[in-house]
């Protein structure tokens, strides 16, 4: 049986040709790409030259790219389109993975190559971005068992292959939680308060599943505007109470144990490791370098603004009771009365902000501020193969009309697809044999679908998350380093959400937004008016937003620095955990962490601090291009020369104060979020 996946890809730019690949060629396709990269590994071990940067890691960090790609595809497709049958294909590919990773990881003759280019490095003539990658690939395998005697090595493979099937059951039992539950609503009186578009869509989705009225399911789109709009609290809680209890229902699909299990597993590693936590592991290798430095950058965020936070949440009950509501607000009531205060005190809303935000135009819009800030040119094409027909494609260039990389967006939910927006790759940039091979790079969202009498109109949040993963896709798309290992995203968790961060300020700008916000009737440019309301709207309940956030950091934290065998019982874990962001009542048969897939399945872990760590990074590189111009060249430039075309090349410290021109300003954060003010009244 011939396999497109282990063959050349004969198509345009060299892109996975989906149209050919069936599921049963995956697992083959994985033994083969995983036999190759073996053999990649035997002729650098057999080598008889002695150990230098060219035949040993140059040549590691180029070997297994057949894997890779063969990776890449079958897990994006895991992730945003998958089904019963990829479900098991990864559940038999996972624990082959982890063991391969254990064999490259623990080998001693390589390892032992390693060490000797590392002690002779200074023998080499290196460059900086050579003695980067050397110094990452020693350090990672240090880092990951290569100093352990044979039995703790068998104890680490074990280790891993259990916590790579663990957290794919937790990320199964997620999406059935996700797919399986649905606000099923007959009665029309039912629906007061939600918008049209709203309500549309929410028959479209009961006519989907062959039912009358309308359906509510826990996707995105279709949760936050009920949680928003609907003024019946009854279901409002009903909702709520099943978002917040996913995975936590004694069920079949019952996160409870996997969150244990993947805690205590990550500890004995850890352990092993020589380190006291997962966190102790984790952090030794980002720019906060300990659990102490994150726990004190979060505390004293919280510090600052937990105090703000409570007097937002008076004002909201007082709202409420002077408008005939409840005089204490539980956690469904949040978004339904900051809405209506918002209305109230800034006179706009979703639904006067929305008509402005097609999302084609928002696409377009996003392409606009690439092409003025980085000369990029996007290009929508129509003969690449493509895994689902709502993904769009397109050829990005440069100002010489030199492929930059091909772009992949795919923005509305669906049944196989998990909740959430994430940046990905097919393959990444690097420099191989004097060709500079271009990156393809993927967005995937869960954007409001079209309805039948309306396209896909965006929330305001919706706009900034775009643009927020095509900051990471620009990330991905200027990468320009030679090692693979470098590229791209390739960096400290804790500085990849600069660019994409970055990227959202646009979105509050006028000269940004009159680029794409035109109404999709009249073709209207968004009124200087509502621009106003928007700069002036956007630190309404930010305090609250940020405890919020903080919320979940100190979760992540607590999950990776507590002892795991002194977690019993999950939920008050988690309650303890989280009572200093504390801001609503506490509901019993809630627990975040059975669904909280950033650390439990994606890769997060004692890294969830990293939004609000690169916040502070962006606020500060934004004030630099208010300074300058939104859309100043110079700034433009400088942005992607040392920070997206740089990948992991350098420290990130050092290349953000090579744009700069020093140290990022602490105070730039609170300063956006009015809590330097406000913090001192």
């Amino acid at each position: 049986m011939t396999n497109p996946l282990l063959e050349k890809f004969n198509t345009p730019f060299n892109t996975p040709p989906f149209s050919k690949i069936k599921n049963e060629h995956f697992k083959p396709a994985f033994e083969a790409a995983i036999d190759k990269a073996k053999q990649e590994i035997d002729i650098i071990t057999d080598n008889s030259e002695a150990p230098t940067f060219e035949n040993t890691i140059a040549a590691l960090d180029f070997s297994g790219q057949l894997l890779d790609s063969v990776s890449h595809i079958f897990f994006n497709l895991n992730s945003a389109e998958t089904n019963d049958e990829i479900q098991k294909i990864a559940k038999e590919v996972s624990p082959m993975l982890a063991e391969f990773g254990n064999d490259v990881g623990l080998n001693e003759q390589l390892f032992a190559r390693i060490k000797s280019v590392h002690e002779n490095k200074a023998t080499f003539q290196l460059t900086a971005e050579e003695d980067m990658l050397l110094d990452k690939t020693y350090k990672s395998f240090v880092r990951n068992g290569a100093n352990l005697n044979e039995e703790d090595k068998k104890i680490l493979r074990e280790i891993d292959k259990k916590l790579s099937e663990t957290s794919l059951n937790f990320g199964e039992n997620l999406l059935a939680e996700i797919n399986n539950y649905e606000l099923h609503i007959t009665d029309e009186k039912d629906l007061s308060g939600l918008p049209e578009g709203v309500v549309e869509a929410a028959k479209m989705t009961a006519e989907q599943k062959n039912k009358d009225g309308w359906v509510f399911t826990l996707a995105m789109p279709s949760y936050f505007p009920f949680m928003t709009y609907a003024d019946n609290r009854a279901l409002r809680e009903k909702l709520a109470k099943a978002s917040g209890s996913k995975a936590f229902n004694n069920n079949g699909h019952d996160n409870r144990n996997n969150v244990l299990t993947i805690a205590q597993l990550r500890e004995q590693r850890a352990n092993l490791l020589g380190y006291k936590t997962h966190a102790d592991f984790v952090l030794e290798e980002q720019m906060a370098t300990s659990s102490k430095n994150v726990m004190d950058f979060l505390n004293n965020l919280l510090d600052k603004a937990r105090p703000v936070a409570l007097d937002e949440y008076k004002q909201l009950c007082n709202f409420s009771k002077e408008n005939g509501g409840p005089e204490l607000l539980e956690s469904w009531d949040g978004a339904y009365y900051s809405e209506k205060l918002k209305q109230k005190l800034f006179e706009i809303d979703d639904e006067q902000l929305k008509p402005y935000f097609q999302l084609e135009n928002v696409i377009k819009g996003a392409f606009i501020v690439a092409e003025k800030l980085y000369g990029l040119q996007f290009t929508e094409v129509f003969d690449i193969d493509k895994y689902h027909v709502d993904v769009k494609t397109y050829k990005v260039t440069d100002k010489n009309n030199e492929l930059v990389a091909i772009f992949y967006g795919d923005y509305f939910p669906r049944e196989g697809k998990r909740n959430g927006a994430w940046m990905t790759t097919f393959n990444s940039q690097c420099i191989k044999n004097g060709e500079n091979i271009r990156p393809q790079v993927i967005n995937v969202c869960n954007f409001t679908k079209p309805t039948k009498t309306k396209p896909s109109l965006l929330t305001f949040n919706e706009v900034t998350t775009l643009f927020h993963e095509f900051g990471h896709a620009l990330h991905g798309m200027l990468a320009n380093t030679t090692y693979p290992g470098l590229s791209g995203t390739s960096v400290y968790r804790d500085f990849v959400e600069l660019p994409s961060q970055l990227l959202e300020n646009w979105c509050y700008e006028q000269e940004a937004l009159e680029l794409f916000a035109f109404h999709y009737e009249t073709g209207e440019v968004i009124p200087m008016e509502l621009v106003e309301k928007i700069k002036a709207s956007s630190n309404f309940m930010e305090a609250t937003a940020i405890v919020r956030q903080l919320n979940f950091g100190l979760l992540d934290m607590a999950w990776h620095t507590t002892p795991a065998d002194t977690i019993k019982d999950v939920e008050q874990f988690e309650k303890e955990a989280t009572l200093p962001t504390r801001i609503y009542p506490t509901i019993d048969g809630i627990c975040f962490s059975a669904s909280f897939a950033h650390i439990f399945q994606g890769g997060y872990s004692a890294g969830y601090y990293s939004y609000k760590w690169a916040e502070v990074l962006d606020a500060d590189a934004f004030e630099y291009f208010l300074e300058k111009g939104i859309f100043n060249p110079e700034a433009g430039e400088k942005f992607k020369e040392y920070i997206l075309s740089k990948g992991g090349s350098e420290h990130p410290m050092d290349l953000y104060e090579k744009f700069r021109g020093r140290k990022p300003d602490n105070d730039a954060l609170l300063r956006r979020a009015g809590l330097l003010k406000k913090a001192l009244v």
